[in-house]
Order: C-alpha cells, then sequence, then structure tokens
C-alpha cells in the first residue's frame, strides 16, 4: 500500500467508494465520473503504479483482474450485449492514477 495512492487508500476504506466487489487481493468500484452506463475500476489492492512496473510474479493478480470483470459484467447484466476493458498506462495514454487498473 502507497499513503499517497487514491486508490490504496479507496481500496483501505479511507476513502469512500462504491464498491461492488472486494476480497483479499482485488477490489471493484464504480468510477466516480464514468465514461460508459456501467463503468467499474477494478484495482489489485497490491500497489503496482503502471503496466510498466509488472513483474513476473504479477501475472496471476492481471489474470484475476479480467477474470472479475467477466464476473462483474455478467452480474451488471452486460456480458451478452457487450462490453470493453482497458489499461491506460501513463499520462499519455491518459493514466492519471499511478496505480494498476483496469477499466
Amino acid at each position: 500500500m502507497s499513503d499517497d495512492c487514491l486508490f490504496c487508500r479507496i481500496a483501505s476504506g479511507e476513502i469512500p467508494a462504491t464498491i461492488v466487489y472486494q476480497d483479499a487481493t482485488r477490489v471493484a468500484f464504480r468510477d466516480i465520473a464514468p465514461k460508459a452506463p456501467t463503468h467499474l475500476v477494478l484495482i489489485p489492492r497490491k500497489h503496482i503504479p503502471t503496466l510498466n512496473d509488472l513483474q513476473p510474479e504479477d501475472a496471476q493478480t492481471v489474470g484475476e483482474l479480467f477474470l472479475l470483470a467477466k464476473e462483474l459484467a455478467a452480474k451488471e447484466g452486460i456480458d451478452q450485449s457487450g462490453y470493453r476493458t482497458l489499461f491506460n498506462c501513463n499520462a499519455d495514454a491518459g493514466q492519471t492514477v499511478w496505480h494498476l487498473h483496469l477499466h
């Protein structure tokens, strides 16, 4: 956990968010500035600033985020109609919070 990271503070419960899922390694919450009717943010509890900071031991973490995206899409009722997943990496790609997150 990084004390100055917005998403770490959400994951710890220090900052309120509309949490739709959480377990020991992942947290999912509704985006406060949604770009789609259903816009969730999925994060690992482990602080990883960007995709560039991933290590081989993080492969399972990233895979689990995508599996959670699939589960939440079904729960939200958009799995059959369609949904998009994406990671932004660094400022030029639109990343504004320096904690790995899947939209």
